[in-house]
C-alpha cells in the first residue's frame, strides 16, 4: 500500500541527503540511512521530497512531498514518521526511497564552518592569487577533510590535460572561504 504522498516538483537547490531503509514498528515509522555523519537537515526539515529507489522495487514514479511529523535519533539509527505514511505496509512501501531537502531548508552553519554542498565548485586561489582549480569534491579521512581540486596542466607535448590536487581542509592550510564570492584562498603552490 503507497502512502498518499502528493506529487511535487523537486526543488532546483535539493541534495540528496539519505533514504528509507524500512519500516520500524506497525504505526507508519521508517528508519532512515543518511549520507552524512551529522543528518542536522533531516531532523531540522519538515518537508521531505522522495524519488524512488534506484534499485528494486519501485511503488512510485516521480517526485512526492512528504510532511515529516517527526524525526529523531533511536539508538544510533534515525527513525522518522509521516502524516501520510499510516501503518506499516505504507512504511514499506517507501523502502529505498531518496530522500532530498531544499538547501535553503538546511540548518545555518555556526561561523568557520561550512556545508560540503556549499563548497563544490568553488574555485581555489592561493596567496599570490594565483587560480589552483575549482573544488571537485570533498574527503573524509577520519583527522581531517581534503579538499580535491580539478585543473588543467600542459603535459610534456604541450597539450592540455586534467590534474587533481589535494590540499587538507584545515586551518594551517586555508586561510579563508569567501561563499559570496565563491573563493577559497589557500597557503599552497601550484607545483606541491
Amino acid at each position: 500500500m503507497t502512502p498518499l504522498l502528493d506529487a511535487a516538483e523537486l526543488p532546483a537547490d535539493a541534495i540528496e541527503v539519505g533514504r528509507i531503509a524500512d519500516a520500524w514498528g506497525i504505526k507508519g515509522w521508517f528508519k532512515v540511512i543518511p549520507y552524512s555523519a551529522d543528518p542536522e537537515a533531516l531532523f531540522s526539515s519538515k518537508r521531505w521530497y522522495l524519488l524512488p529507489a534506484e534499485r528494486g522495487a519501485k511503488t512510485f514514479t516521480g517526485t512526492l512531498l512528504m510532511r515529516v511529523r517527526e524525526a529523531k535519533d533511536h539508538s544510533g539509527t534515525i527513525v522518522a514518521t509521516a502524516n501520510e505514511v499510516v501503518g506499516r505496509d505504507a512504511a514499506e512501501a517507501l523502502r529505498g526511497a531518496r530522500i532530498f531537502i531544499a538547501r535553503e531548508s538546511f540548518p545555518t552553519a555556526a561561523t568557520d564552518e561550512y556545508y560540503w554542498v556549499d563548497l563544490i565548485g568553488l574555485t581555489v586561489v592561493n596567496r599570490e592569487g594565483v587560480a589552483l582549480g575549482q573544488v571537485k569534491e570533498l574527503l573524509s579521512t577520519g583527522p581531517q577533510t581534503v579538499l580535491v581540486i580539478g585543473d588543467q596542466a600542459l603535459d610534456a607535448e604541450g597539450a592540455m590535460k586534467p590534474i587533481e590536487r589535494m590540499i587538507p581542509f584545515v586551518a594551517a592550510f586555508v586561510d579563508g572561504v569567501d561563499l559570496p564570492a565563491k573563493r577559497i584562498t589557500v597557503d599552497w603552490q601550484p607545483d606541491y
